[in-house]
């Protein structure tokens, strides 16, 4: 029960707007070759049953479309079927929107093109996330004692601090360079207060691999559209050198 409702916390974060212009710190750059990896994109999945479904759903998804990653109905249903009954229904939860709404404010939004709906002007919404969801830090004078580097004042805890740990942001005062006679306070990183069960390098492959899933999900026939855009150049390239010679030769008598 506590750590449902401490889920269930994290849908007021992602019900905000994303900080989608130039203003903010920089957002790292989502690893995308994770998009090729069926590994990454069956961890992500795992990743997002465990840690995200128990009240965000993905109603535009349906579990068995995860065959696309190379999972069987099996391996569905005992992995990743906790709150159905068939591979064939939609990733919907039970939680009550009334009573969400209620709770916490705001109903958990539906994550199915989270990743799509994110995308700024510092990059894409696989950027925004993967940044987003390594830089929460602990901060006792929010609610929830969490707040987020690109989200500040996030209405979520950090679903996945017994993976990450706990960490702080470092500040320094600086002088505006807009004006001399006022100071600014500039961040300058973060730092490890407990250790979490991975490692600094594990959690960033293991959020690569949730943020990869998310945008999967957003467009399960990325991957196929995007060779098959690849096969398309590769004919038209061809052809047109082929229309070429045989524009050459039917004209090369005619004076």
């Amino acid at each position: 029960m506590k750590r449902l409702i401490a889920t269930l916390l994290a849908a007021l974060c992602l019900a905000g707007p994303a900080l989608a212009s130039s203003e903010g710190p920089a957002w790292d750059k989502f690893p995308k070759e994770r998009m090729n990896d069926m590994a990454a994109l069956q961890n992500g999945a795992k990743l997002f049953v465990n840690y995200c479904l128990n009240c965000h759903s993905a109603a535009y998804m349906r579990y068995n479309r995860m065959r696309d990653i190379g999972l069987t109905d099996d391996q569905i249903k005992k992995n990743l079927l906790f709150a159905s009954e068939k591979v064939g229904d939609l990733m919907t939860v039970s939680l009550n929107p009334k009573e969400a709404k209620e709770w916490f404010g705001a109903v958990p939004p539906d994550l199915s093109v989270i990743a799509r709906s994110r995308a700024g002007a510092q990059g894409s919404g696989a950027d925004y996330l993967y940044t987003y969801m390594r830089t929460f830090y602990r901060d006792e004078t929010r609610p929830t004692g969490w707040n987020n580097l690109v989200f500040p004042a996030v209405g979520m805890p950090h679903v996945l601090w017994e993976l990450q740990g706990e960490q702080r942001a470092v500040y320094a005062e600086q002088e505006d360079p807009h004006d001399k006679t006022k100071k600014v306070h500039v961040f300058k990183g973060f730092e490890q207060t407990k250790p979490g069960a991975m490692s600094k390098a594990d959690y960033d492959n293991a959020t690569a691999d949730l943020v990869a899933f998310l945008q999967w999900m957003g467009e399960p026939a990325q991957n196929s559209r995007v060779r098959l855009g690849v096969l398309v150049m590769i004919f038209l390239a061809v052809f047109t050198v082929i229309t070429w010679r045989l524009n050459a030769a039917y004209w090369k008598d005619i004076k």
